[in-house]
């Protein structure tokens, strides 16, 4: 018989020897296989090294060849067949009716760098292209005091988002809404969460087949980038309170912003990616 450890190492090899791609979750093939592996014995999946050495069946081995084999041939990312996504620890439901969540600002709302601009008057959040409500559910764990609105504009998201909200008990402070960016939100607000479609058209054209598996509404940001954001950052000094922020993640999109926006004044949040994947905004700054 296999041990845990032993169906994971086989399990990275085959993943690299099919070339499939990662970035939802995992960055290489051994920690993709240890999650799809754990998963699908059902055990758990932040302490690998208590059950590494645990034998398994033949007949659950077998289970756990075809999931590997199932995520070689479809290309579809792991967190679309287990349909479980984890962001600082906590568990959200996803399917191919939303974006993976991936967010670099799950990072800022659990370690706090985003606090020095928040305070007793912040009330009221928007996370803006919520997907399957992620940034909000965790928003609202992080700040106990605010109501949260979670807006975007594919009513297939919000289901998976709807999903999330109850399953974290968060019907009473999370308000879903159908927006087409900040059209039919209900500002003002204190602070906007926002991670939007922000990938420029020659890098769309070069996305494996796995990111090509996510809506393309929640990835393509037109030729620089930048399309969906113009609109956001011409629309938000209305949708902020006279202290509010705006919280914007741009992902390897930097060189695009600071061309479109070269008069803006901007502070860059630190992620576990560097400084120039988020970027914080004041109202006083945007008008």
């Amino acid at each position: 018989m296999s041990t845990v450890i032993q169906l994971i190492e086989a399990g990275a090899k085959l993943l690299t020897q099919g070339g499939v791609a990662f970035g939802h979750g995992t960055t290489n093939a051994f920690d993709e296989a240890a999650w799809l592996v754990l998963w699908r014995l059902k055990l758990p999946l932040h302490d690998l090294d208590a059950v590494a050495e645990r034998e398994v069946s033949p007949a659950d081995a077998q289970r756990v060849g075809a999931l590997l084999q199932e995520r070689i041939d479809t290309r579809l990312p792991a967190a679309y067949l287990t349909r479980e996504a984890w962001l600082q620890g906590v568990p959200f439901f996803v399917d191919q009716r939303a974006i993976v969540p991936r967010s670099f600002i799950a990072e800022l709302l659990a370690d706090g760098t985003i606090d020095p601009w928040l305070g007793e008057h912040t009330r009221r959040v928007l996370d803006l292209c919520t997907g399957n409500g992620s940034l909000a559910v965790l928003a609202a764990m992080a700040y106990p005091d605010v109501q949260v609105d979670a807006a975007d504009l594919s009513t297939a998201a919000l289901e998976v988002a709807a999903i999330n909200v109850t399953r974290h008990e968060l019907d009473s402070r999370i308000t879903l809404l159908q927006s087409d960016g900040l059209a039919d939100v209900r500002g003002p607000y204190d602070l906007i969460l926002c991670n939007p479609p922000y990938v420029n058209a020659q890098s769309m054209d070069a996305l494996p087949a796995e990111y090509r598996a996510e809506p393309e509404l929640a990835l393509a940001g037109g030729t620089d980038g930048m399309d969906f954001i113009r609109g956001l950052l011409a629309a938000a000094p209305g949708c902020l309170s006279d202290n509010g922020v705006l919280v914007l993640e741009i992902g390897n999109e930097r060189e695009h912003f600071e061309a479109a926006f070269p008069q803006l004044e901007v502070v860059w949040l630190a992620t576990s990616a560097g400084e120039d994947q988020v970027l914080l905004l004041t109202r006083e700054n945007l008008a």
